[in-house]
C-alpha cells in the first residue's frame, strides 16, 4: 500500500512577503521534514493487522477460565479418606487425609480448587489423549455418579464433559433439543464415556463423548447424547457441539 504525498513538495503558505528569505527558508525546512516523515507513515500503514477470522471463539459454557496452576499427572491421587466420613466432611479434612496418604502438593491444591459449593472433589487419575489432559475426578460423598471427567487444554482450561444440555437448558442447542425431544421423559445420566477422536483441519483434534439417556437412574438406556470437544493444533479448546446420532 503506497501513500501519495507528492503534494507535500509544494511550499507551505507564508503569511509574510514571498521575498522575505528567512520565511522562505523556514518553509523549505518544514517541507523537507514532511518529506522525511511521509515514507515512515507509509511503512506503518503497510503493517498487517490481525484478521477477525483468526480469532478463536471459545465456548465457555462448560469450561473454566485459564487456570493459574497447570495440571499434570502430579495432581492425581487415590487413597483412603475414611477419616472424613465421620461428622461433617470438610475441605480441610480431605486435604489432611490426602497429605497423610502421601499426596503431592499439586494434588492437594487441585482438591482445594475443585471442592466448591460444599462438594468435596479430588483428581483420582490422569492421562493424556492426543495431547489433551484427561483428569478423572472423584466425588467421594455423592450418593450416585461418584466420578466424572475434566478435559484440560494447553492453556489450563478445564472442560467438564458432564456439563451437557438437558431438557431445561437445550433451547440454544437445536441438535440436543431434537435428540432429547425424540426420547420423551428421558434425560442424560452422567458420567459421559469417551467415544473416539477425529482429526480436524490444520492439526486440530476432536474428542467425542457420549452420555446415555434414561428415564431413571436404574432404567435401561433409550438413546445417547454425543458431544464433540474441539481443540486446535496447539491444543487450545475451541468449543463444543452436539453431534446428531
Amino acid at each position: 500500500m503506497w501513500l501519495h504525498y507528492a503534494a507535500t513538495t509544494q511550499a507551505l503558505p507564508v503569511v509574510c512577503s514571498a521575498d522575505a528569505p528567512a520565511y522562505r527558508i523556514e518553509t523549505l525546512a518544514m517541507t523537507h521534514r514532511l518529506l522525511l516523515l511521509c515514507p515512515l507513515l507509509a511503512l506503518a500503514a503497510c503493517q498487517p493487522t490481525p484478521s477477525p477470522s483468526a480469532q478463536t471463539t471459545t465456548d465457555n459454557a462448560s469450561a473454566t477460565p485459564a487456570a493459574t496452576s497447570r495440571w499434570s499427572r502430579a495432581v492425581s491421587w487415590d487413597g483412603d479418606i475414611n477419616a472424613c466420613r465421620q461428622g461433617q466432611p470438610s475441605v480441610q479434612c480431605l486435604q489432611d487425609a490426602m497429605r497423610g496418604g502421601g499426596a503431592s502438593p499439586a494434588a492437594i491444591a487441585a482438591a482445594g480448587e475443585l471442592s466448591v459449593n460444599g462438594e468435596l472433589t479430588y483428581v483420582s487419575a490422569w492421562h493424556e489423549r492426543d495431547g489433551i489432559g484427561v483428569a478423572t475426578v472423584t466425588y467421594p460423598f455423592r450418593a450416585n455418579t461418584n466420578q466424572g471427567t475434566l478435559l484440560v487444554d494447553s492453556a489450563g482450561r478445564r472442560i467438564d464433559v458432564d456439563a451437557i444440555p438437558t431438557q431445561d437448558n437445550a433451547a440454544q442447542d437445536p441438535v440436543a433439543q431434537a435428540v432429547l425431544q425424540s426420547h420423551p421423559g428421558a434425560m442424560p445420566f452422567a458420567p459421559a464415556q469417551a467415544a473416539g477422536t477425529a482429526a480436524l483441519d490444520q492439526g486440530g483434534v476432536r474428542l467425542l463423548y457420549r452420555t446415555p439417556l434414561r428415564q431413571c437412574h436404574a432404567c435401561a438406556d433409550v438413546g445417547q447424547l454425543q458431544v464433540a470437544y474441539d481443540f486446535d493444533a496447539k491444543r487450545v479448546f475451541l468449543g463444543r457441539q452436539t453431534i446428531a446420532p
